[in-house]
């Protein structure tokens, strides 16, 4: 559904005094104002076309209704929540859940909704319909030869639909791994991974990027081959200059420091992008910010302060995008609540005061440091996050809003009530 100009308009209208008495509060509290305004209306973080279904457990699926049912109809979703936000603008595909059957056609759709092709992932965790060999012991890490072909040329296979569409880059997440001791000879498990993702990597058309992903356990429990951020740091490090690790939040054992693990990553220049998401237990998928937001503030602060020392854009040198699975909420207004988490997070970072940080941090003044962080944690800089919807031509209260024109009732009604999305 397209959504109407006047209605936001209309929307905003009602809020707009209010929301203007904040923002001159807030604007007082916080310097360059404006600067942090304009890069937020350039700042996009993509949404993953998984991500637009409910989402399920190891034991059960509650569609919510009105889920899409093609790939067009996610690129209508994901043009809604932009529309209601103006921070969306990108759309990341799934190989093969999302396979345009007319790409230009696809391609047409996404501009008419203001959208761009982010990083297309590939899927060797589950066997494919059309595949001659299973999965089940690992894609590029498997034992025999030929399987490792198939996920290699499943990879290659899934670039080439990202040039058709735009695209420059490849996420590629393994569940490749071992569920039991002796299963599995890590040192040959490690050599055949390097040289599948090699092929992969030579595969890529020069202007693209290649993310590896980590992840600590699930589905394989003893062990995973691209288990943590050191290990993805050391395939990549072999591949090349445009191998880059990619980071999701869920994706670490309890209590690791993630924001050391950027800080890292960024000054070897290996950092490439996010999956955002929030956990308690693991890879949990919950929305971004809903239980850690102090962590993923001090994530942001580690990542301002790190591109800025290396002079990089902020808005398109790395890769911002969300990945979570939601099978309690609409997932809509999960996701427009992530992106609004991350935009307050990232103001709040950028609210940092930089050199008095500094000062505190070279003369040892733990207290003074935390006080500086903390202060830009505890400082609500929700009014400047509107303002940038608002100059960038979208909702005040994109929430509100999705549910005052009963969006989902709106979807229910085209699509039906037992639709299931496509993918997981």
């Amino acid at each position: 559904m397209i959504l109407d100009s006047n209605k936001i308009a209309a929307h905003n209208e009602g809020l707009y005094t209010a929301h203007k008495n904040k923002l001159v509060f807030t604007a007082s509290e916080i310097a360059e104002s404006e600067n942090i305004i304009n890069k937020l209306i350039d700042f996009q973080i993509a949404i993953p076309s998984w991500a637009l279904g409910t989402g399920g457990t190891r034991f059960g699926r509650f569609p919510g209704g009105g889920e899409p049912r093609s790939l067009e109809e996610k690129i209508e979703d994901v043009g809604l929540l932009h529309a209601l936000n103006k921070a969306s603008g990108a759309i990341s595909l799934h190989i093969p859940w999302d396979i345009p059957t007319d790409r230009n056609a696809i391609k047409a759709l996404a501009a008419q909704h203001g959208l761009k092709f982010d990083a297309v992932n590939s899927n060797t965790f589950q066997d494919q319909a059309d595949s001659a060999y299973s999965y089940k012991f690992g894609s590029l890490q498997n034992v025999n030869k030929a399987i490792r072909k198939q996920a290699v040329q499943h990879n290659i296979d899934v670039i080439q639909q990202g040039v058709e569409l735009g695209s420059d880059s490849l996420t590629v997440w393994l569940a490749d791994g071992s569920c039991f001791p002796g299963q599995l000879n890590f040192r040959k498990a490690y050599e055949n991974t390097l040289e599948s993702l090699q092929e992969i990597y030579e595969a890529m058309p020069a202007n693209w990027k290649l993310f590896l992903e980590y992840k600590c356990a699930e589905p394989n429990f003893y062990s995973t081959t691209v288990a943590d951020w050191g290990q993805s740091y050391s395939y990549v490090k072999k591949l090349g200059d445009r191998a880059k690790t990619l980071v999701d939040l869920g994706h670490h054992l309890p209590n690791a420091n993630i924001e050391q693990i950027v800080s890292i990553l960024l000054m070897e220049d290996k950092l490439g992008g996010f999956h955002f998401n929030d956990s308690k237990y693991g890879d949990d998928d919950l929305t971004a910010g809903a239980l850690k937001p102090y962590q993923l503030f001090l994530i942001f602060n580690e990542l301002v302060e790190g591109m800025d020392a290396r002079g990089m854009n902020h808005a398109t040198d790395l890769g911002w995008m969300i990945d979570a699975s939601h099978n309690v909420k609409d997932p809509m207004e999960d996701l427009l609540q992530s992106v609004e988490a991350i935009m307050i997070a990232y103001v709040q970072a950028l609210s940092v005061d930089r050199k008095a940080l500094e000062i505190a941090q070279e003369e040892n003044d733990v207290v003074k440091a935390q006080e500086i962080l903390q202060n830009a944690f505890r400082t609500d800089v929700r009014a400047l996050v509107a303002e940038a919807r608002l100059r960038a031509g979208a909702a005040l209260n994109p929430v509100a809003l999705y549910r005052e024109l009963g969006v989902r009732d709106a979807l229910i009604g085209a699509r039906g009530l037992k639709t299931v999305a496509t993918g997981l």
